[in-house]
Parts: C-alpha cells; sequence; structure tokens
C-alpha cells in the first residue's frame, strides 16, 4: 500500500491522480503481462482479451523522434493479439502533443475531467435511495455478480465472458487491502458497481456504473460515497476519479472539483 498523500495542493493531487491510474499497469498485467520501456518510454499492459482497459497506456515519456515508431509498434503488437487499446495523455505525458500523432494514426479521442476530493469535506448530506444496499464482492460468485453488472451498466447489450473472466481472475489475485469491488442491491436485485484502488497515496474510484433499469435514483451517488467512507476510515485524506460526462454532476455534488482534463484514444483492429 503506498504512503498516503498528506499534501494536498493542486500540484500533488495532479500527481497523484495521474499515479493512481498509472498504477493500473501492475494491477490488470496480472491477467498478461505488464510492461515498462518495452517500448522505450512506455508503460503499458497487454492482455489478450478484446477489452480496451485490459490493454492500456497509461504513461509515455517520449522525444520527438520516438513517437512514429512508439505508436506503429504498439498497433503491430494489438493487431498481433486482436485487441483494442485505449492509450491515457495525462499533464505529465511527452510530447504535449502526442494526441495529434495518435489521432494521424485512426485514433479516437476522448476527454474526462481528472477530479479529487478532500475526504473530510464530503458531501454526505443525502438520503439513500430505498431498498438499496450495498455490499463487498469478496469471492468468486460475487465477483462475477459485480463483473456482469458493471458490463451491463457500461453500457454492454449482455456480458462477454471473456471480459467477466478477466475481472474474477484479477481479483482473485488483488490486494483485498487495496483492491475492493462493491455491488449495489435495490431491493434484492444487483444493479450498480464501484470499485475502490488505493495507490498513489489517494484513494481511487473506478466502475462507477448503474444498470439503464434503476438509472436516476441517486444509486450512483452512493456508489460513490460508500467505497470513500471505508477509504476515509483506513486514513486516506483525497478521493480521486475520472469523470464521465454522465457522472460529472453526481461528482460534483458529492464535492469533487476539477484539477485537469486527461485524454484518452482508443483504436482497434479490423476483427478477423
Amino acid at each position: 500500500m503506498s504512503e498516503i498523500l498528506q499534501d494536498t495542493s493542486p500540484a500533488k493531487i495532479i500527481t497523484a491522480i495521474e499515479e493512481n491510474l498509472s498504477a493500473w499497469i501492475p494491477f490488470v498485467g496480472k491477467l498478461g503481462r505488464a510492461y515498462v520501456n518495452d517500448p522505450a518510454g512506455v508503460s503499458r499492459s497487454t492482455t489478450d482479451i478484446p477489452s480496451a482497459p485490459f490493454n492500456s497506456i497509461m504513461d509515455a515519456r517520449l522525444a520527438p523522434e520516438q513517437v512514429e515508431a512508439t505508436i506503429q509498434f504498439i498497433m503491430s503488437d494489438a493487431r498481433s493479439r486482436n485487441v483494442p487499446v485505449l492509450w491515457w495523455i495525462g499533464p505529465s505525458t511527452q510530447p504535449a502533443d502526442f494526441g495529434k500523432h495518435l489521432e494521424k494514426y485512426g485514433f479516437i479521442a476522448g476527454e474526462a475531467p481528472g477530479m479529487a476530493v478532500d475526504l473530510a469535506n464530503l458531501n454526505e448530506n443525502r438520503a439513500a435511495p430505498a431498498g438499496l444496499s450495498i455490499q463487498l464482492a469478496q469471492d468468486e460468485a460475487a465477483w462475477r455478480q459485480w463483473s456482469k453488472v458493471m458490463e451491463v451498466g457500461s453500457g454492454a447489450a449482455s456480458p462477454d465472458d471473456l471480459v467477466v473472466n478477466g475481472w474474477c481472475n484479477i481479483f482473485r489475485q488483488a490486494d483485498p487491502e487495496t483492491t475492493q469491488a462493491y455491488t449495489g442491491w435495490l431491493n434484492g436485485e444487483p444493479v450498480a458497481t464501484s470499485l475502490l484502488f488505493l495507490a498513489g497515496g489517494v484513494a481511487g474510484i473506478n466502475a462507477v456504473a448503474t444498470i439503464p433499469a434503476a438509472r436516476q435514483r441517486g444509486i450512483g451517488a452512493w456508489m460513490t460515497l460508500f467505497p470513500l467512507r471505508q477509504a476515509r476510515v483506513k486514513g486516506y485524506k483525497t478521493g480521486v476519479l475520472q469523470a464521465s460526462e454522465m457522472g460529472l454532476g453526481v461528482y460534483r455534488a458529492l464535492g469533487f472539483r476539477e484539477y485537469y482534463k486527461i485524454s484518452y484514444y482508443y483504436w482497434a483492429p479490423e476483427r478477423k
């Protein structure tokens, strides 16, 4: 477990948000491989699972003359496994115009605010949705249920067995002190997920998802608030996340504020 961040100045929080995201490299690498400086200047995870989050580049610090060859290497490697790629671009990424090079090669750009909240000042003045309970997933059956709900809540028409099995494999190997998956149950039915990831000295919130039939009831806010409370009990002072457009208003209402824009770029080879 990383040392808890004490200096909450904006510069330190921005660094911590990036470090929490970069810590996913060894985490996801449990499924396949985690690479640092292969190719030179890049940190990445690779698997054979056809899901972009499992095949991510979280950090790239390259000289301008390295950029083209590096992108080509990553694309060729992804083609060999027939998997998509998710490339994250943050304040420390070099060169600063890296995103333009990715777009040249057909990567599709997106953007998410990097946000943080002082856990001592969370806005907790909200009633829990009637019938909602939140449980920590701690065994194979619970991890599988969590993975299926997260998939549907994130927009999948139905759960993909490869992705579900991938998440379950990660949870089997993860340190339960730093990685905690929560399932939200509404009147006895699993409807929502979130994931607490303690890394970079901060409490990272990920995989906040609610199935379509249970949205607009405040469940997402509670799936965010509950793990942040658990992190606060452990002594953490700052919660961080990368906000989706759907969740932005919810996070602001909880007290999160934006520190920077993190860009992400998606590319997938033609399916074989």
